[in-house]
């Protein structure tokens, strides 16, 4: 009997090891680089999260365009894990434009992945049919989904923005040729109704529809294998079902998401509501092979100084996820208010040099050798 139980534990063991092995990237052809750090996102998740910035080296509090500068690395002297980067300036624009944007775009994902950190690329995609930018206005923007799908009238147009991105990461190379995995997120936040892309604007199926295609172009037709895909609606779901209600399914999507800054301060400090969606978003991952993200928070000029340990390492621990990174919004240069992570001076640098001590925590000096497959 002891040798029964012995081979039936051994059995599960096998069995639950195989499931482990089987999380993987949607795309088979993915660069061994871009395996690599899902599959090394994936593990550092069971007991860690990556903090991230959004445009952290790009400018800051008060600066633009430092070289090797950040207002996190200012304050704790290591540069966020994560680095968000947005190409709303790769399409709708003067070509000699879209080019510059493409550069410095390009150097700087470059350089975060000498650094050994990682980026994640947003799309604030302006409307691509009518005036209004990528927030919808009322009289002026078009619900330009249902026309950029296939069968739209406006699909090639789709097509030809989405072939100038293929086009530029297909350039994203390292100083030895490699190609620089990134994080893909497309139309976030699509459960609200302020962008153009959102729930009010587009049915749930054309929003799908919206979603495949974009990743089957960019991955089977245009041959971009250093994408993960990331999949993240704001907080307005409070069960599965409505987290799911726009998900293409499990073919499309590498990583699922939240934004979610109203629970977190902006509106009130609802910390176990919080939690409870990061756990739902954290389940969901798991249970489907996929990673967990909080894909952006923060609290606009961080007026409660103790707001990284009180208020987002709480709920991050509370969710008891396994969020790979967690990401807060952007320092404007310009703006004396609009800013996400503290600078030299401001009252919360000791709370977060806390945060940057705490072990769940990791910065970008803490990776070691993220686009390589550990043993």
């Amino acid at each position: 009997m002891r040798k029964f139980y012995f081979l039936l534990f051994t059995a599960m063991l096998v069995i639950a090891q195989v499931k482990a092995q089987s999380a993987g990237l949607i795309d088979g052809n993915a660069t061994p680089e871009t395996k690599a750090l899902f599959s090394n996102l994936y593990h550092l998740s069971k007991k860690h999260t990556l903090f991230g910035h959004q445009h952290a080296t790009e400018y800051g509090h008060g600066w633009m365009g430092d070289w090797d500068r950040s207002d996190v690395k200012s304050v704790v002297g290591s540069h966020p894990a994560v680095i968000g980067v947005d190409i709303s300036g790769l399409s709708g624009l003067p070509e000699q434009v879209i080019r510059s944007n493409e550069d410095k775009l390009r150097k700087n994902i470059v350089d975060t992945y000498h650094r050994g950190g990682v980026t994640t690329i947003a799309w604030h995609f302006s409307n691509p049919l009518s005036g209004g930018g990528f927030y919808w206005k009322d009289s002026v923007s078009v619900p330009a989904v249902k026309y950029l799908i296939p069968g739209g009238k406006e699909h090639q147009k789709y097509k030809q923005i989405l072939k100038g991105i293929a086009d530029w990461a297909k350039t994203l190379r390292a100083s030895d040729g490699t190609l620089v995995p990134v994080i893909f997120r497309p139309f976030h936040e699509f459960d609200g109704d302020w962008f153009w892309w959102g729930k009010a604007h587009c049915t749930a199926e054309e929003f799908k529809s919206l979603w495949k295609f974009t990743v089957s172009y960019l991955r089977d037709e245009q041959q971009v294998h250093n994408f993960i895909y990331a999949f993240s609606p704001d907080s307005k779901f409070t069960n599965e079902q409505e987290y799911l209600e726009r998900y293409p399914g499990n073919e499309w999507v590498d990583m699922l998401g939240t934004d979610n800054y109203g629970d977190m301060g902006r509106d009130a400090y609802r910390l176990d509501l919080a939690a409870a969606k990061l756990k739902i978003v954290s389940k969901l991952a798991r249970r489907n092979k996929k990673l967990a993200a909080f894909t952006e928070t923060g609290l606009e000029s961080i007026p409660n100084s103790t707001w990284w340990t009180d208020v987002l390492l709480k709920v991050m621990k509370k969710s008891r996820g396994r969020i790979a990174y967690v990401l807060v919004w952007r320092n404007d240069s310009r703006s004396p208010t609009h800013y996400y992570a503290p600078f030299p001076g401001h009252p919360s640098t000791a709370d977060f040099k806390k945060f940057y001590n705490h072990p769940y925590t990791l910065f970008e000096k803490d990776l070691k050798d993220i686009y390589k497959k550990q043993l």
